[in-house]
């Protein structure tokens, strides 16, 4: 088998493998686009891959691939999490748009959630400190999809913002 052949046998069993599983593949890239334009529009530097980051929420997603819980590694980095029902093929984008979809629910003067809403995720995507991130996507027992993305530094430190927002900062001033 030549080598052009071994490798096109090779990518359409790759493609096929991805439409077994049910889950969309996810490359570096289509993680960080959504991230870096949250981050964009609020003047924020863009993340970089990290493999490690990477490596770490691999292995936190295969740990909850049996169940598919919501529950936080307790890890040293920071990190979004993110649970898509059986049924349809979850990807890097509609994770990262539910987390950055709870922007309206940020307060910068506060540097608060709205009341009963949560907006940590969001927060976390936009910290100007975090600068490489690393993320994960598994099949659950269930069907279902646990995506997460881990970040160092970790962002939403107690008592301090997510960016500087200079307009913002010179009208409370």
């Amino acid at each position: 088998m030549s080598f052009v052949s071994y490798s096109l046998a090779l990518l359409l069993v790759s493609a096929a493998a991805m439409l077994a599983t049910g889950v969309a593949q996810n490359s570096p890239q289509d993680f960080l686009n959504p991230h870096n334009a949250a981050r964009a529009s609020v003047r924020v530097g863009p993340l970089r891959w990290d493999n490690n980051l990477a490596a770490y929420a691999q292995n936190y997603a295969n740990h909850r691939s049996g169940d598919c819980a919501l529950i936080h590694s307790g890890g040293p980095y920071g990190e979004n999490i993110f649970w898509g029902s059986s049924g349809r093929k979850w990807s890097a984008a509609d994770a990262v748009a539910s987390w950055v979809a709870e922007k309206q629910f940020y307060d910068y003067r506060s540097n608060t959630c709205a009341s009963r809403k949560v907006c940590g995720h969001y927060t976390q995507v936009v910290w100007a400190k975090s600068v490489s991130v690393g993320c994960a996507t598994v099949t659950c027992n269930n069907g279902g999809t646990f995506i997460i993305c881990s970040y160092n530094p970790p962002g939403n430190v107690q008592g301090q913002r997510p960016y500087d927002d200079l307009e913002i900062a010179s009208e409370i001033a």
